[in-house]
Order: C-alpha cells, then sequence, then structure tokens
C-alpha cells in the first residue's frame, strides 16, 4: 500500500468511527425527546396491517406518487439511498485496496447491473429534483413556492451529498475499468465503462474516487447527527416509523374522525376529569403524544402541505409546514428543561424542579432552554408565542395538509389538540365563537332557532315527510338526517326537499326527526370545545340508538345531505358506541339511478343551462373519499350538455376549501383574501373558459351546505348573476321532472324530447288514470303523493323505475347503500 492509502484509509476509518458515534448519542437523544410526549397505546399494533401499509407508502410511493413527476424521481434517489449501502462498504476497503471487490457478488453481472442503474437513477433522480427546487425557488415565486420558509441551505447540503453518493458509485468503477481490474460485461456497466475510456489507468484515482464517496456519506452523517431538528436529511430515517405509527392500523389517512380527547393514553372522561392532572388539549409541546413529536422531527419541509393550505394561498399567516417546524424547533430547543425533569403548572410556576438544589439544578440548564419554557405555546410576538394565534385560528380542518404529506404528519389532528386547550383551559378564541357556542349550548344548533322550527322545510312540498317519535318503523328503510343548515338555512331547504322528494319519487321509505334532531356537534368539535360536541353527540347517540333499537348492522341506514354531518356521524360517532351507516345523498341517489328508480332526461336542445363545474366539499371528498358519484349525477342529469362537466384545476383530492370548515363558516375572515373568493374565481374562469363566450356563465355545482352558502356568496361579489350555485340533487330533480308526462290534454308532439328517454304514456291512459285517481280522492283516498308514487305524475309501467313504477314494484326494489 503506498502512503495515500494509509492516510486516506485511516481518515475514513476515523469519520466513519466518529459519524457512528455521534449518529447513535444523537438517535438516543432523539428517542429520549420523542418520549416526552404523551403516551398514546393506540399506536402499537397489529403489526401485519401496520407494517404491510408502511412497506406500501415506504417502497412503493404510493404518497410521494400523488405528485407523479416528483415521486419517480424522489423513488429512484430513495432506492439508491438504501440500495448503494453494499458499495459504500466496498468503497471503505477500495480506499486501501484499488482492485477490491464483494466476496461472490463483487464481479457477478447481475449484481453489476444492480448497482448501474441504482447509480445512474441516483444521479438522474438527484439531478432532476434539483432544477424542480430551482424552478420553484422562493427567489422567484415568493409565498406562491412551496419552499417558502424551508431551510434552503440544508436543502442543497443534502442534494449535494445525494449527487456525490451517485455519482462516486460510477467514478470508482470506472476508475477500476481503466486499470483493468474491473471485470463485468459491457451490459452490466455501461455508464461506467464509457467513464473508465476517459480515465486514466491509476490505483490512486481509484483510492481517491472511494474516499470522496466514502467521506461524504460520513460528513452527511456527522452534520445531521449536530442538526436532530434537519427533517430534509432526517425523514430517512424517521419516515418507516413515522408511517408505521399512523393513527389508523388499516392505513387510512388521519381524515375523517378527529383524534378523541385523550389523558395519559385514555379518552378523557369529562365528569372525572381534573385540570390539575389530565391533559385537556395542547398548551405546551409536552402535551403532545410522542407521535405528535415523531411528527414534528419527520417533517421533511417539502412544502406540499403549504402549496395545498387554502389559508396560505389567500394570504393568511398559516402554513402547515411553518407551524410543523415551529412546533420541532420549539420541542428540540425546550427539550433539555424537560429532560432534567422540569415542568411548569398552568399558572407558570415551577413544580418539576424545587427543593433545596432547584437553582442549581436550573443553572446547570442551558439559557435557551429555560428561556423555550418560558415560551407560551400559543401567543403573539409581545409574549413570544411558538405559535401565533392567527395561525391556529385560520385552519378550515379542510385536511389538504393531512391529504398531501408523503409522510403521514397529522397536522388536523394537533391543531384540533391547540384549540382545544385555548378554549378549554385559556378561554381564549374569536369572539364569534362565544354566539356558536352558546347557541349549541341553549338551542342545538349553531344558529339559535327554535327545535319545533325543523320541519319548515316540508310545508311547501305536496307530500308528507314521515316524523319518528321512537322506534323506527321496519318498513322505513332510511332516517333522513336534516341537519342545522337543512333545517334554517333558506339556500339549503331547497336541498333538502329536491332530496325529499327524489327520495319519494323512488320508492324509498325515509323518516326524519324533526325536533328530536340536534346538532352533531361538528363545529363545537372542530373549534376545539369538546366539551359541547360531547354533550351534543350523546344526546344524539342516544337518541339514534333508541330509533334504531332492535335493528341489526347493516341496517341502521342514514342519509343526510350535509357532508359535516355524514363525517360526524358516520365516523366520530361510534367513539360514543354510535355505529351507524350513514351515506351522503349523492351516493344514494346515484345508486337510485343506477337502478333506474329515477330516470333523468336531459334537457332539449338548446334549454342547456351552459357548462356546469363541480365543487368537491372537503368533508365529502378528502375526509370521506367520494368522488364519483356527485360527477355521475351531473353528467346523468345532461346539465352539461352533451359533454361532461368542466373540472376546475384543483379538484377532486386537491381540491380548494370553500372557507367554512373548521367552524371558519361562524368566524370572520380578516386577513388576506376571502377563501370563498378565490374558489368562486376559480369556478367562474372555469366556466368561462368551457362556455367560450368570454364572460363566466353556467352552473356551479356543489354537495355541501356550507360550500354553497361560501359558494354563493363568493360568485355573486366576484361573478355576478350568470354563474348560478345549485345542490346536485336539485338538478337530479330538474332532469327526473324532464321524464313526467305531459298533461292529459296535451299532443305527443308537446313531449319533450330526450336523449334519455323516460317511458312514454298514451294520453288517453293518463287521462283514464287521473279520472280513477280523482274518483279514489272523492271516495275519501289518500292524497296525491302520499303513497310515494302518484306525486310523480306518472303513470304506473313495468320498467322498474320510479317514474313509471306501481307503489308494489317500488316496494320490491327497496335500495340498500353500496
Amino acid at each position: 500500500m503506498t502512503w495515500v492509502q494509509y492516510l486516506f484509509g485511516t481518515i475514513t476509518v476515523v469519520s466513519a468511527i466518529v459519524a457512528v458515534a455521534l449518529v447513535t448519542r444523537t438517535v438516543a437523544k432523539m428517542v429520549s425527546i420523542i418520549r416526552l410526549g404523551e403516551s398514546d397505546p393506540t399506536r402499537t399494533g397489529p403489526f401485519g396491517p401496520r407494517f404491510v401499509t408502511m412497506l406500501k407508502e415506504t417502497l412503493g410511493h404510493t404518497r410521494m406518487l400523488k405528485w407523479s413527476h416528483v415521486g419517480v424521481f424522489h423513488w429512484l434517489v430513495m432506492v439508491g439511498f438504501g440500495g448503494l449501502f453494499l458499495a459504500l462498504i466496498e468503497a471503505f476497503v477500495e480506499v486501501w485496496n484499488p482492485t477490491f471487490h464483494l466476496p461472490l457478488i463483487g464481479e457477478w453481472s447481475i449484481y453489476s447491473l444492480f448497482v448501474e442503474i441504482l447509480g445512474v437513477g441516483t444521479v438522474v433522480g438527484i439531478a432532476v429534483l434539483i432544477v424542480i427546487r430551482q424552478l420553484n425557488h422562493p427567489r422567484s415565486q415568493g409565498r406562491m413556492s412551496r419552499f417558502y420558509g424551508s431551510y434552503q441551505g440544508r436543502a442543497y447540503f443534502v442534494e449535494a451529498i445525494v449527487f456525490l453518493e451517485g455519482l462516486g458509485i460510477l467514478v470508482v468503477r470506472g476508475a477500476k475499468d481503466a486499470l483493468g481490474v474491473f471485470d463485468v460485461p459491457t451490459w452490466s456497466a455501461p455508464v461506467s465503462k464509457a467513464l473508465g475510456t476517459i480515465l486514466p489507468a491509476s490505483p490512486t484515482l481509484v483510492t481517491v474516487f472511494a474516499t470522496v464517496k466514502v467521506l461524504s456519506a460520513t460528513i452527511w452523517l456527522i452534520v445531521i447527527a449536530a442538526k436532530p431538528t434537519m427533517g430534509v436529511a432526517w425523514h430517512r430515517f424517521t419516515a418507516f416509523p413515522n408511517i408505521y405509527f399512523k393513527r389508523n392500523d388499516d392505513g387510512y389517512k388521519a381524515l375523517g374522525a378527529v383524534r378523541p380527547m385523550m389523558s395519559n393514553g385514555k379518552p378523557l372522561d369529562f365528569e372525572e376529569a381534573d385540570p390539575d392532572e389530565d391533559t385537556f388539549g395542547a398548551g405546551k409541546v409536552e402535551d403532545f403524544t410522542w407521535k405528535g413529536l415523531l411528527d414534528f422531527t419527520t417533517c421533511t419541509e417539502c412544502g406540499r402541505c403549504q402549496s395545498q393550505c387554502p389559508a396560505w394561498n389567500t394570504e393568511k399567516p398559516l402554513s402547515p409546514k411553518l407551524l410543523v417546524n415551529a412546533l420541532r424547533d420549539h420541542a428540540y430547543e425546550k427539550a433539555p428543561y424537560l429532560l432534567a425533569g422540569g415542568s411548569k403548572d398552568m399558572a407558570g410556576d415551577e413544580v418539576g424542579i424545587t427543593g433545596d438544589d432547584a437553582e442549581a439544578r436550573l443553572a446547570a440548564i442551558p439559557e435557551s432552554a429555560r428561556n423555550a419554557a418560558e415560551r407560551p405555546l400559543i401567543g403573539g410576538e409581545d409574549v413570544l408565542g411558538v405559535i401565533d394565534p392567527d395561525i391556529l385560528w385560520s385552519c378550515t380542518m379542510c385536511g389538504a395538509c393531512v391529504e398531501q404529506c408523503p409522510v403521514d404528519i397529522e397536522h388536523v389532528d394537533h391543531i384540533v389538540d391547540m384549540r382545544r386547550y385555548q378554549v378549554m383551559i385559556e378561554s381564549e378564541f374569536p369572539t364569534e365563537l362565544n354566539s356558536l357556542f352558546k347557541n349549541l349550548e341553549n338551542k342545538g344548533n349553531p344558529w339559535g332557532q327554535n327545535a319545533k322550527d325543523r320541519l319548515e322545510w316540508t310545508k311547501s312540498l305536496d307530500f308528507e315527510v314521515p316524523v319518528v317519535e321512537s322506534e323506527l318503523p321496519a318498513e322505513t328503510e332510511y332516517l333522513f338526517w336534516i341537519g342545522c343548515a337543512g333545517a334554517f338555512d333558506d339556500g339549503q331547504k331547497k336541498t333538502v326537499q329536491a332530496t325529499a322528494e327524489l327520495l319519494h319519487r323512488a320508492g324509498v321509505d325515509f323518516a326524519v326527526l324533526g325536533s328530536g334532531e340536534t346538532c352533531t356537534g361538528d363545529p363545537a368539535r372542530r373549534s376545539g370545545n369538546e366539551f359541547v360536541f360531547q354533550m351534543l353527540a350523546q344526546q344524539n347517540v342516544e337518541t339514534l340508538n333508541g330509533v334504531f333499537e332492535g335493528r341489526e348492522p347493516g341496517t341502521r341506514k342514514i342519509v343526510t345531505t350535509c357532508p359535516h354531518c355524514l363525517n360526524t356521524l358516520g365516523r366520530e360517532y361510534p367513539q360514543l358506541d354510535g355505529h351507524y351507516e350513514v351515506v351522503h345523498h349523492t351516493q344514494l341517489l346515484n345508486k337510485l339511478v343506477r337502478e333506474k328508480k329515477l330516470v333523468p332526461v336531459n334537457a332539449p336542445a338548446g334549454e342547456e343551462s351552459g357548462p356546469v363545474t363541480y365543487h368537491d366539499p372537503c368533508y365529502l371528498g378528502r375526509h370521506n373519499e367520494v368522488y364519483e358519484e356527485p360527477r355521475a349525477l351531473i353528467n346523468a342529469t345532461g346539465a352539461a350538455g352533451s359533454t361532461t362537466l368542466s373540472e376546475m384545476p384543483r379538484h377532486a383530492d386537491r381540491s380548494m376549501c370553500c372557507g367554512a370548515g373548521g367552524a371558519r363558516m361562524w368566524m370572520e375572515e380578516r386577513i388576506g383574501q376571502r377563501i370563498n373568493f378565490t374558489r368562486a374565481e376559480e369556478a367562474a374562469d372555469t366556466l368561462t373558459k368551457a362556455g367560450g363566450n368570454g364572460e363566466p356563465s353556467g352552473t356551479l355545482a356543489v354537495g355541501c351546505p356550507f360550500c354553497r352558502t361560501m359558494m354563493t356568496d363568493g360568485v355573486k361579489q366576484t361573478a355576478g348573476e350568470a354563474v348560478t350555485v345549485k345542490d346536485v340533487s336539485q338538478m337530479l330533480l330538474a332532469a327526473v321532472k324532464r321524464g313526467d308526462p305531459a298533461p292529459a290534454e296535451a299532443t305527443a308532439e308537446d313531449a319533450p324530447t330526450t336523449d334519455t328517454p323516460a317511458v312514454a304514456t298514451p294520453a288517453g291512459e293518463i287521462a283514464e288514470e287521473k279520472a280513477e285517481h280523482d274518483e279514489g280522492q272523492h271516495d275519501g283516498g289518500e292524497p296525491a303523493g302520499s303513497d310515494g308514487a302518484s306525486s310523480t305524475g306518472t303513470a304506473a309501467s313495468g320498467n322498474g323505475s320510479s317514474n313509471g313504477s306501481t307503489p308494489e314494484q317500488v316496494s320490491q326494489e327497496k335500495s340498500s347503500e353500496n
């Protein structure tokens, strides 16, 4: 061996020893910090499903590939990082002996091809990611860059090391080939062989290249050991446990239900809770669970969440990425104080480090940690708060951050926990929420209306809506949950009326609770008032369990027009022993259309209402993954003419929020642009392009009462009266009514022209049925509409559709949800 090999070999060995020692110490420190969080026993099992989910999301890159162009190249880098480990081991020895090969597989052509592919893939992958970062750099895009606020220097360091690692593999192999000691077929190392033709034959060159490769790895380890908050590097290790320990063991994202309010690893019982002993949300960083602290540690600073956040996109201070990074940096800064046993009570007095030696023990803690311990978790600049209140209360709980996060960080749960503490312990929240909480507690609805008015929406219908007061009759298939908006909001009343009429036409037996219904508690829970939520939820669960008493699972069916009610009833009430099969009205109506119990008819040529676009409600889409059914209904109505509906640039799982979620419906929006205005402008632009006449016109379809309110207001302010906002059920009802037969005196020529023909009924038969019906009325028969068929005005036929079925046929074809 030459002196160069001795020198460089010694350097690489020493650097490796130092790197391993420092990383081991840092990992131990990170684990001790993460364990400072509250216990959470729900994360530990079962092993099988969690392990499969982890493999699927890491090796399969299922979440990264939501952005396919980035995901593919990141996958190449990820596989290269792990797959080239043996090549790194080989490089350690190549520093000392340039002719060395791994035993058995070192010159095996298949292994050589594997290493070649990984080396080239790593170089190409990181090169593309570097270009993407530069094209989306904050220097040109400002806060609209997803990298805004990220530590750019750390990212550049990681990118440079990854590039050197991949390139190092290729040049070492090329130098060995030039030396004549790389005996593999050209097809198994084409790039390395090509480099070998231009490199000089020198064993020293092999040593130098191998040294660079080893040092790039060990220096990387030393640097990240000194920076445990460097998420852009540490996520390569922490992503695996963070995904494994995600909230739902079936792999479902942390959306839908909010995590129950926990204390000491158990759901909090308000009847026995003690503010001095129990944890009420998160008032200090150590109040988050250990999984929360692992979340903060794992953030990659990729900014996907930030790019999708409706608050950030309308110039509000909330960035999910920056919020998580602030919590991470604060946790690690405060950690020495916490690890030393420090703790403060709610009054801010020290209760952890006490006794005669307390002053000395506190003095031994770094000043930065002691200062961090004095900072409130939530507070403005005047008190050096970690998270500004405007950041906390800007969140709409839309779930876009959780949907897009590639490492399964649970932003929404953490924000809810911080709100819980602010509401229930500090009583610090936007003043507008006072009225909301008061109305929910006293009246059972956000509007403060009387329960006796919950059936006002039924008065304009020409059939009777059954009201259940005790147990649901055996023949009743669905309980129709109206929701507060459907009962009290004039615009949403049209939605529940349309839905009720459609169910009636389809022969679906349903009933409502009337004054027995109360708010599900969604706005209370999302605003942090868990006490009011549980009060309302327990009342509803008691009512619903009584209504469904004796019914087997699978027959406790609820249909609702409100995605927030859908989510709360179906996903959150099981936490309180309320187990029901809840469907959105678009799901049930779509099923009825497929079964021909509702037959929509296209508008005659020339009478189309113009282009149609659809706004995905967050709680129907991202939180409950209902995307296709509303679109299928819109297309079935023919409302978009001969083409399908026009999608907005942000739709489906990337749809932008209307701005009403997270109890924002009842809070003023004082910062930045109004979210509903931004979304309405996007809808108007889409309709303008689809219409081709230079002006916005057409229909904005919705499937949520909150979205309807926000979009109606936004459209009025941005697009004007040429754009109408309608619920999908209204559009379907209009299409179904086109198939109603013409009046008895009408001629065949007067019947509507349809692309989807309704049942043709001769005018004579209609007149005959009308005469029989009138006679039945004089004889004291049921009023029109009460039998579930005659109100449609359609004579009986044998087509199996509600637009032409006898009551007996409808009864035989009673629906059940998917």
